[in-house]
């Protein structure tokens, strides 16, 4: 077993390393300023056309005043220092960062791409050629006008996009019509993985409410409603009772759905096992975001293929985990990714080098 292990951890270091022809491996960059994120930058553009050349891959150019304004510093500890976003620009797209308030070389390549100087951060997806394959993002900043950006750039260049992006796009869209429901059952830990299958759903958690086993549900209102959510649910015996906040009108949920017991949310309490079936599992030991955990869990739970949801460097990491257990650490279910992913994957990055 140890022995197809190391394999499986030699394979994924491989099949990783392969997109990243035009660059080395590395860990996270500690000495960026804090304008350009924890992304891993070319700084010649020369260099950068010749490594697209030879990847065939676009180059992204970040277009940033180093050092800053306040927009500026948050566009890089923000977007560019998510770790589904990094991982999205590194391994497809060559980086590129020309500052737009220094003369010189940088000056010449905003002079080549019709840039202003002392401008808020603008990003250009071109191929070689200098061409654009996207359009341009300027004075939007957020992570989902970045994601949807790099997600034009793939399209436009004929790379596949990564599941793990459209869920990450998936959770950053559903953030500005959040909601939130209480639906319970006989078994919260079958709730979650059966709730988790639901489109729109962005994340689930095991607890108590009213002296009832609970699922939480964060869900995108544009995407899915409360109703549609409910009916699912009670299709698997997964929604015995609802429980919603004020702004729910509960008349208008009981005429759209066969559910008698709806009322408004009470005291909740987590279960100490949320996301049961990913608990039991290596999958554990890898930081997510809320709904890679719900979806990951919900494969497990139900025989299928969770690897389908993870990104490159999290199954690099998980196999870096399986390899040898004594590099087991604490479960990172409902941990920030943010908050622990890059000391995971510099660690990783020097295991693969040894």
């Amino acid at each position: 077993m140890k022995f197809l292990v190391s394999i499986l951890f030699t394979i994924c270091i491989f099949c990783f390393t392969m997109p990243l022809a035009a660059q080395n491996l590395t860990t996270t960059p500690t000495q960026n300023p804090i304008e350009l994120g924890k992304i891993n930058w070319l700084r010649d553009y020369d260099k950068a056309v010749a490594a697209a050349k030879e990847s065939d891959k676009p180059i992204l150019i970040l277009f940033q005043e180093v050092p800053g304004c306040s927009t500026c510093s948050k566009f890089g500890f923000g977007p560019l220092s998510d770790p589904s976003l990094v991982e999205a620009i590194e391994d497809n797209f060559i980086p590129l960062a020309i500052h737009n308030n220094k003369k010189g070389v940088d000056a010449e390549i905003l002079k080549k791409f019709h840039e202003p100087a002392w401008n808020n951060p603008v990003v250009r997806i071109v191929n070689s050629a200098g061409k654009d394959v996207s359009p341009r993002l300027a004075n939007r900043w957020s992570p989902e006008d970045l994601l949807s950006t790099i997600k034009s750039g793939l399209v436009n260049s004929r790379q596949e996009v990564p599941a793990y992006l459209d869920l990450r796009l998936q959770e950053m869209q559903g953030q500005e019509n959040l909601k939130e429901a209480n639906l319970a059952m006989y078994c919260f830990w079958t709730g979650e993985k059966e709730i988790s299958k639901i489109d729109g759903v962005l994340s689930t958690e095991a607890g108590y409410m009213h002296g009832k086993e609970v699922v939480k549900i964060s869900y995108d209102a544009n995407q899915v409603t409360l109703p549609a959510i409910v009916n699912q649910a009670a299709k698997v015996k997964c929604a015995d009772a609802v429980f919603v906040d004020d702004d729910y009108d509960i008349a208008d949920l009981r005429r759209a759905t066969e559910i008698n017991q709806i009322k408004r949310a009470g005291d909740y309490h987590q279960d100490k096992e949320v996301k049961y079936y990913l608990t039991k599992s290596d999958y554990k030991y890898i930081p997510m975001t809320p709904l890679q955990q719900a979806k990951v869990n919900a494969a497990i739970g139900s025989n299928q293929d969770p690897d389908q949801y993870l990104s490159p460097r999290q199954l690099m990491a998980l196999a870096y985990f399986t390899k040898d257990t004594s590099r087991q650490q604490s479960s990172q279910i409902n941990n920030s990714m943010e908050a622990t992913w890059y000391n995971l994957w510099d660690e990783v990055v020097i295991a693969a080098k040894k």
